[in-house]
């Protein structure tokens, strides 16, 4: 699990590895992380609907969860997902 921005900091470390007993998806490890880490991570993670914020970037390995298969996504031994904020410029 790889962190940026506001999760690195609230986490305190830029990455962290997980064990899971069967494969989990995408959104099983979020609402994990969001459990483990509390409020202020769940708001960052999912709108108030539940659902995934659109406005984050979810990759398996370097890959959109967009081009895969959502937040149904699994990971298998040894993916890295990577939470990736919104980019601004100017």
């Amino acid at each position: 699990m790889k962190y940026f921005t506001f999760l690195r900091e609230l986490i305190g470390r830029r990455e962290e590895e997980y064990e899971f007993e069967k494969q989990p998806t995408v959104e099983e490890i979020i609402n994990f992380i969001a459990d483990k880490y509390g409020k202020e991570a769940r708001e960052y993670l999912f709108e108030k609907d539940g659902k995934l914020k659109e406005v984050l970037s979810f990759l398996v390995n370097g890959k959109s969860i967009a081009s895969l298969n959502g937040s149904k996504t699994k990971l298998a031994d040894g993916d890295v997902l990577a939470i990736i904020p919104p980019v601004g410029g100017g």
